[in-house]
């Protein structure tokens, strides 16, 4: 039989110790005794129960001194034996930590409902601490990077944060950690002691008539099937934070009633007729280019425009190559770590180069899911070249090959530099000025570029 916990007895009465014993050993509980030791609370602690039955009154042993020595010294569920009947007796002991008592005479009955309702409660005190440390773990405490893109970035976050933002709209390519920046601004506008929510919803993932009972709820015979009141997601998230993912795909139908929750601070769920207050943070994510949505009338300008006065745009893993050493290494440790192999302890300097230099269309996602890879099915102690996918490679092959054909060394050879400037120039001109489009001409990072207009007096 698998043992359900560990229960320690300590009472000076034999036969109560042996009955006992005996009952909660046939439930599936694992059992240890003493009949009063003046070392009870160390031959506990080498024990470490689950939950401890202790008789009150012992001679030359009181109950509740040991009690308050336990709970100051263990972490573990105390269950008091009296044969007191008066109230003032059980007050005392549950004001000193006791889960509960029991009075003598007792029967088994009343003996196994305790001990169960106790274990019950110490199960889901585990599993709150697990769900805890486990939400802890997907709330990155930073956001991973240098480059002057995410410098800047992390600036704004910060403002928005001290703020208290109450809707806030991120927007980049897919994989570039939309998800990632709403979980770090929930948790640093809120304490972990609070344990506020953080609801994710994708906008995209649910039809539109599923997607509103979700969001606003619903009450009972709204609709066939709404058999009892539905609490939507904003009440879930009440007090903490609610993530719309890719809102762009969201029907225009429901972005009038999610604008009005935006400016009411409160929702109706559907059917019903009562406005219920939300104490929410909405940050909203999209791939999209909403102004564009906005022309073709797939989505709302009044929406457009509340969710567009508190922006942040990520850029794309290309356009932060300066950051992608710091990342690769970053995602080997974590990964490493999971999987349980610190064999890898880095890249090669060719293996980084050609990480840098890729395009990344998969954004940090990618970046991510490669060195999971490697470190899946990889057995070396530093990652090279040949450990990359293949496609990392051929980008490199066909990038050297087309410069190699574009650009012929003349035979009284060339000023390296001036190339650079009139290469740096031509991407301004073609791109109008706009230095980040420029520095994509180039493969070069944002400030890789701005250093060589800098360099070059371009300004």
């Amino acid at each position: 039989m698998k043992r359900k916990g560990k229960i320690f007895l300590v009472d000076d009465d034999e036969l109560i110790v042996m009955m006992l014993s005996r009952a909660l050993k046939a439930e599936g509980y694992e059992v240890y005794t003493d009949t009063g030791s003046r070392d009870v609370v160390d031959i506990i602690s080498s024990r470490t129960p689950d939950i401890i039955m202790l008789d009150i009154d012992m001679p030359g042993l009181k109950g509740m001194d040991v009690l308050k020595e336990v709970k100051a010294k263990l972490s573990v569920e105390v269950v008091m034996l009296t044969a007191d009947e008066t109230a003032e007796t059980a007050v005392k002991a549950m004001k000193l930590g006791a889960a509960d008592y029991i009075t003598k005479p007792f029967s088994m009955d009343e003996v196994k409902i305790v001990i169960r309702n106790t274990m019950d409660k110490i199960r889901l005190r585990h599993e709150v601490d697990y769900l805890r440390k486990l939400n802890h773990e997907l709330f990155e405490k930073e956001i991973i990077g240098n480059s002057t893109g995410i410098q800047e970035l992390k600036e704004k976050a910060g403002k928005l944060i001290a703020a208290h933002v109450e809707t806030i709209l991120i927007t980049g390519e897919s994989g570039t950690g939309k998800e990632l920046v709403a979980r770090y601004i929930h948790r640093q506008m809120h304490s972990d002691e609070d344990y506020s929510p953080f609801v994710r919803v994708n906008c995209a993932a649910l039809p539109e008539t599923l997607l509103e009972s979700e969001l606003f709820g619903s009450e009972k015979g709204a609709f066939t099937n709404a058999v009892a009141d539905k609490k939507g997601l904003f009440e879930t998230a009440d007090g903490g934070s609610i993530l719309l993912d890719e809102i762009g795909e969201m029907k225009t139908s429901l972005q009038s009633k999610l604008l009005r929750v935006i400016e009411e601070r409160s929702v109706r769920r559907v059917g019903g007729k009562d406005e219920l207050p939300i104490d929410v943070v909405i940050i909203a994510t999209t791939n999209r280019n909403l102004q564009e949505a906005v022309d073709q009338g797939e989505f709302r300008l009044d929406l457009f425009y509340r969710l567009n006065a508190f922006s942040m745009h990520l850029p794309s893993l290309r356009d932060r190559r300066d950051d992608i050493p710091m990342l690769a290494r970053y995602f080997l440790a974590r990964i490493s770590a999971k999987y349980n192999k610190t064999m890898i302890s880095g890249f090669s300097q060719e293996a980084e180069r050609l990480m840098v230099s890729y395009r990344w269309p998969g954004n940090v996602r990618e970046l991510r899911n490669v060195i999971e890879r490697i470190v899946v099915l990889e057995s070396t102690d530093i990652i090279l070249p040949e450990h990359l996918p293949k496609e990392i490679i051929q980008q490199s092959n066909n990038t050297a090959a087309a410069i190699s054909e574009a650009f012929l060394l003349p035979d009284g050879g060339i000023e390296l530099e001036e190339l650079e400037k009139k290469l740096t120039i031509q991407a301004l001109q073609r791109t109008g000025g706009n230095k980040t489009a420029a520095a994509k001409l180039l493969g070069v990072s944002y400030d890789s570029f701005r250093y060589q207009i800098k360099k070059f007096n371009l300004e």
